[in-house]
């Protein structure tokens, strides 16, 4: 197995895929293990969504107990060793904010996608209560069959579809909830053009000896709102930050992934103006790659 050492101490793949174990778990990974010509290890083509599908549907089973998960082709397959490590730096931050840990934790994630990915992941691995919201109603519709699918979460993941596509808190937040964290994986493209680019790039990435693009896939699944949207990931967070505003009673931490740094001094001074009580930046490190996502509350306390 190939370390991934870097991650979160409380993630359950830092030491990488155990391919045999995950094969028991969920047979059906067994046609796409292939052998790595480097160091001759068991491996998938990462590059194969089929491949990362069965891959996912292997560790979601084995690890959290999911025994049914799927979505539409051509819709994000996200890698859950990255998915999960915002769950657990999410929880450390509210354990260092609030002794309520232990009490029910009520947890919005905005975009869910038809994977329903950081819900599934929330529920098993803190007992989070979740609400999943999303502009796409096939990402709704899929994202209940998967929670309806399995009864271990089937009561703690409520999906609403946000009608507003201009909206993000609004219309999804009830003036009766709170919530002690939002969480969201924005769109971080301006364009087709560019999430066509970025695909490219990984692609050629993947398959260096084969600098072809792949034409039927964008970053290997993604739709238009999962991808993409006006003003790229800087304006979505900037939209994200000022309609916090106007939900600073009902949000103890407000999050939101950030995928390149150069957003973060924007950020920040974003926020500085919308007079956040606290803002913290923090830095996840998976393999060679850093990410981070940035979070801010306003005066509430527990």
């Amino acid at each position: 197995m190939i370390s991934k050492i870097a991650l979160h101490t409380n993630n359950k793949h830092r030491q990488g895929y155990d391919f045999s174990a995950l094969v028991k778990a969920y047979p059906a990974l067994a046609a796409f293990i292939i052998i790595n010509k480097y160091n001759q290890q068991k491996t998938i083509d990462f590059s194969c969504s089929d491949a990362v599908r069965a891959l996912n549907s292997a560790l979601l089973k084995k690890y959290y107990q999911i025994q049914f998960w799927d979505f539409p082709k051509g819709y994000l397959c996200p890698p859950i060793p990255g998915r999960v490590d915002y769950i657990h730096y999410l929880a450390d931050l509210l354990k260092a904010t609030t002794n309520k840990v232990n009490k029910r934790i009520s947890v919005l994630d905005i975009g869910t996608g038809a994977t329903c990915i950081y819900p599934i992941l929330g529920a098993r691995e803190y007992g989070w209560q979740f609400t999943a919201s999303d502009i796409d109603p096939v990402s709704i519709k899929t994202a209940k069959l998967n929670i309806s699918a399995n009864k271990a979460i089937s009561k703690q993941i409520e999906c609403r579809l946000q009608k507003n596509s201009k909206a993000i808190f609004e219309e999804i937040i009830k003036a009766d909830e709170f919530y002690h964290l939002t969480m969201c994986n924005p769109p971080f493209h301006n364009s087709l053009a560019q999430a066509t680019q970025g695909s490219n790039r990984k692609w050629q990435n993947l398959n260096k000896s084969d600098t072809s693009p792949k034409k039927d896939s964008l970053n290997f699944g993604g739709q238009k709102a999962e991808l993409w949207c006006q003003g790229g990931e800087l304006a979505f967070i900037n939209k994200m930050i000022q309609e916090s505003k106007k939900f600073q009673s009902q949000v103890l931490w407000f999050s939101c992934l950030v995928s390149k740094k150069d957003h973060v001094s924007k950020l920040k001074l974003k926020l500085k103006k919308a007079n956040v009580a606290e803002l913290k930046v923090i830095n996840m490190a998976q393999g060679n790659k850093i990410s981070r996502f940035i979070a801010w509350r306003f005066a509430n306390e527990l």
